[in-house]
C-alpha cells in the first residue's frame, strides 16, 4: 500500500508539473503583455496603426487646371500622407493667395515671379520654392482672321485685360521692339471675361495661357494667331507659376517645406511621365472641369514642366534679376529687388 500510495503521489505530481510547464510556455508564447493578444496580432496592430498626420493647406492662385495638377496627383496618390502630411487644396480668398500665405494664414500657394516680386518690394516675406512650369508659355492671342500675328500689329487694335499697369509695360517692351507705339493700342479691362466670348464681341486680342486658353482653341477648331513674350524679350522669360511659402516657414519649420515640397515634385515628376493618368486625377477631383481640355492640356504641359532645367521645380537667379531689373526699368518697382532673397532650391528634392 505504501508503495501505491507512493507512485499515485509521483504521478500527480508530475501531472502537475507538466501542466505547469505548458501554462507557463502557453503564456509565454501566447500572450504578449499580458493582453491576451499574440505576438504576431500586436505586429500587425502596430503596423497598421494610423500615423498622425499633418495638416497643410495650400491655395491655388485660380480656378483648378493643369498648373495645378501635381498637387493633385500628390494628394490623391498619397505622395504627401508618404511625407507625413494631410493636405488641402483651397480657393483664394477675397485677400488673394499671396496675402494668405504671406501673412501664414495658408502655409503654401500658387503664384506668380511678378507677383512675388512685388510682395517682397512690399516687403512681405513671400518667398518662391519652385517654378511649376520652366519657361514662360503665355503670350498675346488674337483670332487670326484678325490678322494680329507680331507686336507692330498691336497699333489700333483694343486690347483686353485685367488693369495691371505690367500688362501696358509688356505690351510697350515688344512693341519698341519693332518701332510700333503702345500709345497707338486702346487698352480696357475686361476682368475675368471668357476669352473666345470677348473677342468676338468687344476686344481684338488679349494675354493668355497657351496650356490651357490656347489648347482650348484648337479642341474649338478655331485657329489663333500667338505672339509669345519670349520670342520678344528674354527677360520675359520668367517663371509663371510658382509654388510659394513664407519665411517665417522656412525658418522655424524648414522640415514640413522640405516635405511638402519634396511631395509636390514627385506628383509633377508623375505629371510629366504618366500625363493621362494625371489628367484622369484632376478630373476626378475636380469634376466641373472640361475633361477633353484637362487631357490635352495636360498632355501640352507634359514636356514643358521641366523642360530644360536639370530637375523640376529648379530656379535660377539669373531669371529673377532680369525679370526684376526689366520691372524696375519701367517704374514698376519702387526700389531693386534683392532676388537672392525671393526665391530657393533648397527643398527640392537631389
Amino acid at each position: 500500500m505504501m508503495l501505491r500510495n507512493k507512485s499515485n503521489k509521483s504521478i500527480k505530481a508530475l501531472t502537475f508539473t507538466i501542466l505547469a510547464i505548458m501554462l507557463v510556455l502557453a503564456g509565454c508564447g501566447g500572450n504578449s503583455g499580458g493582453n491576451g493578444k499574440s505576438e504576431s496580432k500586436v505586429e500587425e496592430e502596430k503596423s497598421t496603426e494610423k500615423v498622425e498626420l499633418q495638416k497643410v493647406k495650400v491655395v491655388l492662385d485660380w480656378s483648378p487646371n493643369t498648373n495645378h495638377t501635381g498637387l493633385y496627383v500628390a494628394r490623391d496618390k498619397g505622395f504627401f500622407k508618404e511625407q507625413g502630411l494631410d493636405v488641402e487644396i483651397i480657393q483664394p480668398g477675397q485677400d488673394g493667395a499671396d496675402k494668405m500665405v504671406a501673412s501664414g494664414d495658408v502655409q503654401f500657394g500658387v503664384s506668380y515671379q511678378e507677383s512675388v516680386t512685388l510682395a517682397r518690394i512690399a516687403d512681405a516675406p513671400l518667398v518662391s520654392i519652385a517654378a511649376v512650369i520652366q519657361h514662360n508659355t503665355s503670350g498675346f492671342a488674337s483670332p487670326k482672321e484678325k490678322g494680329i500675328d507680331s507686336p507692330k500689329k498691336f497699333e489700333g487694335k483694343r486690347y483686353g485685360g485685367w488693369g495691371a499697369p505690367v500688362e501696358e509695360a509688356v505690351i510697350d517692351s515688344i512693341m519698341r521692339e519693332e518701332g510700333a507705339d503702345v500709345g497707338k493700342v486702346d487698352i480696357m479691362s475686361i476682368g475675368d471675361s471668357d476669352f473666345f466670348t470677348a473677342v468676338k464681341r468687344d476686344i481684338d486680342f488679349a494675354w493668355i495661357y497657351y496650356a490651357w486658353t490656347g489648347v482650348e482653341a484648337e479642341l474649338r477648331g478655331e485657329e489663333i494667331n500667338m505672339v509669345y513674350l519670349t520670342d520678344y524679350s528674354d527677360k520675359l522669360d520668367y517663371y509663371t507659376p510658382v509654388l510659394v511659402t513664407n519665411e517665417e516657414l522656412i525658418q522655424n519649420s524648414p522640415e514640413l517645406v522640405k516635405a511638402f515640397t519634396v511631395a509636390s515634385a514627385k506628383g509633377y515628376q508623375h505629371a510629366i511621365t504618366n500625363p493621362e493618368d494625371a489628367a484622369n486625377i484632376l478630373i476626378k477631383a475636380e469634376p466641373d472641369l472640361n475633361a477633353d481640355l484637362v487631357k490635352a492640356s495636360q498632355k501640352w504641359l507634359s514636356t514643358r514642366y521641366q523642360d530644360d532645367a536639370p530637375r523640376w521645380g529648379e530656379q535660377k537667379l539669373s531669371v529673377w534679376k532680369n525679370y526684376a531689373s526689366w520691372m524696375f526699368e519701367r517704374g514698376l518697382l519702387e526700389s531693386e529687388l534683392e532676388a537672392e532673397k525671393a526665391f530657393t532650391n533648397e527643398f527640392l528634392p537631389e
